[in-house]
């Protein structure tokens, strides 16, 4: 080569490099703001042959990526001559921002059969992928990858990994990865601590807050912004202790901090000290002022949130979505039908009537303040694309209102025009089956879940519990609770709480042990069921060691516990319990007061009971429809025929409370055992209500009791027309003749009864004893040891022979359940020990005569809660004071007794 042509070629060389240069200088500095104009360098970098150079050929990909998307990033990628694990990692990262995660484990795959091996931050990218899909498996995939290339120590890799398992509901697994990490610094401390907080685990994830500071390294503003987000479970204290670290830290308040710190004040219920934070800096954007607002409606101080919202436009800041979506949540809260209206103008007004937040706000307000589905469905159609959040609201919203039939129809709708139902949605159908019972909607819905595997939802799970037990198919109900994955307190309270309602407690207290097994611990909901189980059983022992399990847990102090504790020692007649109960409650509501009455009236406190119902007036509260049930009932059983008169007319008069069926039937037994039969006649012509057999049978009893016999034909024949199957007319319009000294009509009357094939209910009485529930029926020998009660039985009746009392033994009485159980727990039960039983129906007068006998000879208290009321036995008295009432006790029954 020549002189001249080498001198050329270097100059060339040089001019090349200087090129090269700059066009890196460019990229770089284009990238680095994001500029398009820097693909400019593209077409020289190709005509001078440099687009094998790796280095400019990355940067430009990069541009590419950021600057013009997906698609321009890999056709340039395609058409690189060579690709290194750069060039491979910018094109994987380019698919990760733009939310293509699928697509990004596709192309990592195609880059391991290239045979490129990846990097940490190509590692990092795929796991991120995982773990915004949830593909847990392929994320364990990625960790063998991490293990297999000795990355297991990198601090980026390991918080990334971190969140992948925490996000797929691994939290321990996650917590062990953070554990083996050598070099643990804010960005892995951040991310453990967010992970646990996501999860729930909120004294976890203090717990390593904690241990963060003992190991020197410092917090940032996103490690607090994810622990305030725990206070409102942990508590103000945990709040305010952060708080105060921040600022002994130094911590700079920013926007981001300010909005967590309003968040968490404003969650705690502490305003004050919420709009205190806000104040602090001058610095406000919507997300601050939403979260202001949304504070005051959650303490239903409406006033103050619409000032704040007036405030936030005058400062020229616009409310969102979520600021009006906050005030709506006010309206239907505060059932302000008006405000929700001016909300929807000013939604209307800012063009968001078809925005899927404030649209589902919206048909969520008009379901709960309107009394037409109309409002709510206009604004459900002004959504332009409903999401599943707003047919939901929808579907909730007809349920909640009793238009299941619409609630099933919406669903429909919402599936066929391809909307795919979530947890909540079939939550939400499934309670209307729940409500409606609907078996065949429960089996169909039950179906979808098994096949969209929707069932592994723990909320879904629970409705489909609920939905079943409902229906009384205890079976499919436990089938369910077997399949689920994760089963937690709500579970087993459904079950429970449906087994109480279908008078199947002692299935319901069988739950405690499956709750033991799987070591779910109770809640105060799951506790209050437990103890309402007890309380229907009298399971005097159960329910102790229910109460103390109850204050170690430290649950005894909430309401639905404390009112549950009354209930229970109120209906096993410990009323000096009941009252300690009541008087440990620091906010009695009107549930605690009307579980005292019910206790003190159950158990013939009358005059307690009524002066307890002047006391909860006088302490300001309300009474409702239960406290006049209440109050009617001890009128009645107390004799107060006046008093009970007043109180009535009170309910509309005074506390603007309208009578129901079961007052007027209350007033019906009040004015019938007082003998005034013809008064309760005229309540029943009179009342705005149709009879029903309840209120015929309480008529007459009330006609047995003072054997009137015309009136009492006339209102057997009006039950028999209303339910011809109800054998208790029979045999009290039988027993009404017998009594009336007219055997024949009486022995005519069963004739019929049996000619129609009507049986009499059989009596059952069961008691606890050292924790097992025994079961006695009437005439029944199944019990194991039948033989030695029945010899007990008859001994008690020789004793009162011998005594001189004039007791007859009828032959189809002396094996009744009761009498069954006061001999078995007279050998059972220790010296002196009270003995409890319950019994499916009312207790029948030649029964309550016996152990009021037997109680004269045997110095032990028995107590016998019947279906109305509560019967304490001793030295030959019993609590219900007049034997006589027992006629009319053994036919009035209602919503009082289980009140």
């Amino acid at each position: 080569m020549s002189l001249p042509t080498v001198t050329k070629f270097v100059i060339n060389t040089t001019q090349v490099n200087c090129f090269k240069e700059t066009c890196l200088r460019v990229l770089s500095l284009c990238n680095s703001r994001a500029l398009k104009e820097g693909v400019c360098v593209h077409s020289p970098i190709t005509k001078l042959g440099l687009q094998e150079d790796l280095y400019l050929s990355n940067n430009l990909l990069s541009l590419y990526a950021k600057c013009f998307g997906v698609e321009p990033a890999r056709h340039f990628f395609d058409e690189m001559p060579d690709r290194d694990v750069v060039s491979w990692t910018g094109m994987l990262s380019a698919y990760v921002r733009n939310g293509r995660y699928d697509e990004a484990l596709e192309f990592f795959d195609s880059m391991n059969i290239s045979g490129q091996c990846p990097n940490e931050f190509t590692l990092s990218s795929v796991l991120r992928s995982c773990s915004l899909l949830g593909d847990f498996d392929y994320g364990t995939r990625i960790h063998a990858f991490v293990i297999k290339l000795g990355f297991e120590s990198n601090q980026y890799l390991g918080s990334t990994m971190i969140d992948l398992y925490a996000k797929c509901g691994f939290t321990d697994e996650a917590c062990k990865i953070f554990r083996n990490m050598d070099n643990r610094d804010t960005i892995s401390w951040t991310t453990i601590i967010s992970s646990l907080v996501q999860a729930e685990k909120f004294s976890q994830a203090l717990a390593h807050y904690m241990d963060m500071i003992c190991a020197g390294v410092h917090p940032n503003e996103f490690t607090y912004v994810k622990l305030l987000a725990a206070p409102y479970s942990l508590g103000l204290n945990y709040g305010k202790l952060l708080h105060a670290h921040l600022i002994s830290l130094g911590m700079r308040l920013n926007l981001v901090l300010k909005t967590a710190l309003v968040n968490m004040y404003s969650k705690c219920q502490k305003m004050e000290d919420a709009i205190k934070v806000s104040n602090q800096t001058p610095d406000y954007d919507v997300l601050l002022w939403t979260s202001v607002i949304s504070g005051f409606t959650q303490s239903l101080r409406v006033t103050d949130a619409i000032a704040a919202l007036h405030e936030m436009e005058l400062s020229g800041i616009v409310p969102n979505n979520f600021t009006y979506s906050s005030i709506l949540k006010a309206s239907s809260e505060i059932l302000s039908l008006e405000l929700g209206k001016q909300i929807h103008s000013r939604i209307i007004k800012a063009g968001l009537e078809d925005d899927t937040c404030a649209g589902g706000a919206l048909v969520d307000m008009y379901m709960k303040c309107s009394d037409l589905a109309e409002d709510a469905l206009g604004a459900f159609r002004d959504i332009t694309s409903p999401s599943v959040i707003t047919w939901t609201s929808l579907i909730a919203g007809f349920s909640e209102h009793g238009f299941e039939k619409d609630s099933f129809q919406s669903f429909e709708e919402m599936r066929a025009v391809g909307v795919q139902p979530n947890s909540f949605t079939l939550s939400s159908i499934l309670r209307a089956c729940s409500t409606v019972k609907s078996h065949s909607q429960t089996v169909k819905l039950h179906g979808l879940i098994v096949k969209t595997k929707a069932g592994c939802d723990t909320v879904v799970g629970n409705a489909l519990v609920d939905a079943y037990a409902a229906l009384g198919m205890v079976d499919d109900a436990w089938h369910v609770v077997t399949s689920m994955i994760h089963r937690d307190a709500i579970t087993y309270t459904c079950l429970a709480t449906k087994m109480n309602q279908m008078g199947r407690y002692e299935v319901a207290l069988d739950v405690i042990v499956r709750m033991y097994m799987d070591d779910v611990e109770m809640d105060g909901f799951s506790m209050a069921s437990f103890l309402s189980s007890s309380a229907g059983l009298a399971a005097m022992e159960t329910g102790r060691q229910l109460h103390c399990c109850s204050i170690k847990a430290g649950l005894a102090s909430g309401i639905s516990v404390s009112n549950a504790l009354v209930d229970f020692y109120g209906k096993c007649g410990c009323t000096d319990d009941a009252y300690r109960a009541f008087k440990g409650i620091s906010e009695p509501d009107i549930v605690s007061w009307n579980g005292l009455i019910s206790g003190l009236a159950s158990t013939g406190h009358i005059s307690s009971a009524l002066s307890t119902f002047d006391d909860m007036r006088l302490a300001g509260f309300k009474p409702d429809y239960i406290t006049f049930l209440l109050v009617l009932f001890a009128c009645s059983h107390g004799g107060l025929v006046e008093l009970g008169l007043e109180h009535f007319q009170s309910m509309r008069e005074k506390h603007e409370i309208a009578p129901q069926l079961d007052h007027y039937a209350c007033l019906v037994d009040l004015l019938g055992r007082a003998g005034r039969l013809e008064d309760a006649m005229e309540v029943i012509m009179t009342m705005p209500f149709k009879p029903d057999a309840l209120i015929y049978k309480t008529l007459l009893g009330a006609c047995k009791s003072h054997r009137n016999i015309a009136l009492g034909e006339y209102v057997a024949r009006q039950g028999t027309e209303l339910d011809p199957s109800d054998p208790a007319f029979y045999v009290l319009l039988a027993n009404l003749y017998e009594e009336s000294g007219q055997p024949d009509l009486a022995k005519s009357t069963r004739r019929v009864m049996r000619e129609r094939g009507l049986k009499k209910n059989p009596g059952q009485c069961w008691m606890e004893i050292r924790n097992k529930v025994h079961l006695f029926n009437a005439g029944d020998r199944s019990h194991p040891q039948i033989n030695e009660i029945h010899e007990k039985v008859e001994s008690l009746i020789t004793e009162l022979k011998n005594r001189g009392n004039l007791y007859q033994d009828y032959e189809d009485s002396s094996y009744h359940s009761e009498k069954l159980a006061v001999a078995f727990g007279l050998l059972r039960t220790p010296r002196n020990a009270s003995i409890r039983i319950s019994k499916n129906m009312l207790i029948c007068s030649e029964c309550h005569n016996f152990i009021m006998l037997v109680t004269q000879f045997v110095d032990r208290e028995i107590i016998v809660r019947d279906g109305n009321r509560l019967h304490v036995f001793k030295k030959g008295e019993c609590s219900c004071m007049v034997a006589a009432s027992l006629q009319q006790d053994e036919i009035f029954h209602n919503s009082v007794c289980h009140s």
